[in-house]
């Protein structure tokens, strides 16, 4: 489930083909919106960044700065979910389940798992894939900003398509990480469990479902990551072309 949302592979929501598909992009106003919501969500990821370099430099220890950004990164990562809503209004062309699962995937990691489960907070596994996720994000909303703007500068493209390269499996382990961690305190506590008899007649175990996320990253990841260095591949080599050709 999660596998989706590290962020570093996420699709590029129709920014990315935005030069391809300039005659049937959106309007001017759908534009101007979609600017600003890039432009205050590369500065909320900035302002975890830079929370986590002043958390890190006052503590001298990379230990338990969640704290530190815990609040601006469930807020801006909740933001995501706008995203969704962008697809559905058809404001950007791409896939609304699509864009969905991969949203929903790190709002659920940030919510239903980080959040809830509190002893895992102070785990090196959080701060592993929040510092992905925060670099991913950055570079990923600045894709967006500079595209909508069709003026996208070529360090950021290259970073957009080729970080990941590190970033991606960065991130994925921290979740997993994480993931493993919670499991023993919510087969404890039976968070979010329903057990039977109840009157909708109806059971879930969370630290089932848990696992199963966990499982769920063995098909997804490496399908994903495949597709990432081959859309590498297809993108850079097109620029190297075209600075040929000029």
């Amino acid at each position: 489930m999660a596998a989706g949302g590290c962020g570093p592979g996420r699709a590029d929501n129709g920014y990315g083909g935005q030069q391809a598909r300039r005659r049937r992009g959106p309007g001017a106003l759908a534009t101007g919106y979609l600017v600003i919501y890039n432009v205050v969500m590369t500065a909320g990821w900035l302002v975890i960044a830079v929370g986590l370099v002043r958390a890190y430099l006052a503590k001298g220890s990379y230990h338990s700065l969640y704290y530190s950004i815990e609040k601006p990164l469930k807020f801006f990562q909740t933001g995501a979910l706008l995203e969704i809503l962008h697809c559905a209004l058809g404001i950007v062309p791409s896939s609304v389940v699509l864009t969905a699962f991969q949203v929903m995937s790190r709002v659920f990691l940030t919510w239903a798992v980080t959040h809830s489960v509190k002893e895992v907070q102070t785990e090196d596994s959080v701060l592993l894939f929040v510092v992905a996720w925060t670099i991913t994000e950055i570079i990923r909303y600045s894709f967006y900003t500079f595209s909508l703007l069709n003026h996208l500068p070529y360090l950021i493209k290259w970073a957009r398509y080729t970080l990941f390269i590190v970033l991606y499996p960065m991130g994925v382990s921290g979740e997993l990480l994480t993931i493993y961690a919670a499991l023993p305190f919510v087969r404890q506590s039976g968070l979010y469990s329903i057990s039977l008899p109840n009157k909708y007649n109806f059971s879930f175990d969370y630290y089932t479902f848990l696992i199963l996320v966990m499982i769920s990253y063995i098909p997804i990841f490496p399908q994903l990551y495949f597709h990432m260095l081959h859309q590498r591949r297809k993108v850079l080599s097109h620029i190297e072309e075209h600075r040929k050709s000029e």
